[in-house]
């Protein structure tokens, strides 16, 4: 029979979600348990009677409002859903067929689906045994076909973070025509002064680009929207491959208002961090391996055992994140649902 789609993809895994059980309690998504920020909920009540008009494609009043928050000039900014789908447009924007897509493994289980779609071959380092991404190896790893390196900080799903030195020697050794993503999904939880702001730290470099969500501390998961900074040249490019109209109407309304809210964003999030230190002090009784996390999420490197024990969790009716052979991904949630957690993981193992 003749194919209808690329023969290469057939090796290429699926994203897999985390489960969502009617009942249970749901720690396989790094969401935020807080529900809307204020404000929300009123501005897509207001913005779904337009439904049927376009959205602003050009996404002037949230540009506008992100430009004056993170400093940057608008012509920098560039949204879309989600900030992996950006991710998405960055490789189209770099990469032919047989370019590189490079990046530490363990990380974002989307980068190999990302550099795969565009016919890009990704170059996967594996993370240090504190799993971490060892930047020096990834530097070593550049070869002339690099196009893109994906460093996710703090990194999805270990938690661990890169402090600046080591940032610093390895953004120093990256070539300057290779761009380096900085994938910030988590910025706002993360509490080591150690840790650089991509933006603050980096944002003048042309060769850098920093991804952002409003998915994750914002609480907008539902609604996928994200936005990254990139010198205008680049930012130039990669509006080009976008997306038209990928920016919904309400995801822009929505945006706007939790904006509005960073404060109680703030507050929320630091509810997230104490549950986080407590949660990371727990499990460590029973997995002493679990490295330090500027997550909202902890990471349980059990190996071998981590689709049991994800299924185990299940059956008491709490849903982790196992990733086969490698270890568990579990998100913070409330007292409640982490304590629901602890017992479940104390029956599982």
């Amino acid at each position: 029979m003749t194919r209808l789609t690329r023969a290469d993809l057939d090796a290429l895994p699926a994203y897999v979600p985390g489960k969502a059980i009617p009942g249970a309690i749901k720690l396989a998504s790094n969401e935020v348990p807080y529900g809307p920020l204020p404000g929300v909920v009123e501005a897509l009540t207001a913005a779904i009677t337009d439904v049927h008009r376009y959205p602003d494609m050009g996404v002037v009043a949230l540009r506008e409002a992100l430009s004056r928050k993170t400093g940057t000039a608008e012509e920098r900014i560039i949204t879309g859903c989600g900030s992996v789908a950006l991710a998405e447009h960055l490789v189209r924007a770099t990469c032919l067929p047989g370019d590189e897509v490079l990046y530490s493994w363990r990380s974002f289980e989307a980068y190999p689906i990302i550099a795969a779609s565009a016919g890009a071959t990704s170059v996967r380092v594996p993370n240090t045994d504190k799993h971490a991404h060892d930047l020096r190896a990834m530097a070593a790893a550049v070869t002339d076909r690099t196009r893109l390196i994906f460093v996710c900080n703090p990194n999805n799903p270990t938690g661990t973070a890169l402090r600046t030195a080591e940032l610093d020697d390895f953004l120093a050794a990256v070539p300057e025509n290779v761009l380096v993503v900085l994938d910030e999904a988590y910025r706002e939880f993360v509490t080591d002064p150690d840790v650089p702001d991509g933006l603050r730290t980096y944002g003048d470099r042309p060769n850098v680009v920093v991804l952002r969500t409003l998915s994750k501390a914002w609480g907008l998961a539902g609604l996928r929207i994200g936005y990254l900074v990139a010198q205008p040249e680049v930012a130039g490019n990669v509006r080009k491959v976008v997306t038209p109209f990928s920016t919904s109407m309400v995801a822009q309304a929505a945006a706007l208002a939790a904006l509005k809210a960073e404060d109680e964003m703030t507050r929320r999030a630091g509810l997230v961090v104490k549950e986080r230190d407590r949660l990371l002090k727990a499990v460590r009784e029973f997995s002493p391996d679990t490295p330090e996390t500027q997550a909202n999420f902890v990471w349980l490197p059990l190996g071998d055992r981590a689709m049991a024990f994800g299924q185990a969790c299940e059956e008491q009716r709490v849903i982790v994140r196992p990733f086969a052979g490698d270890g568990v991904r579990v998100t913070v949630g409330t007292e409640e649902e982490n304590d629901a957690f602890l017992e479940a993981a104390a029956k599982a193992l």
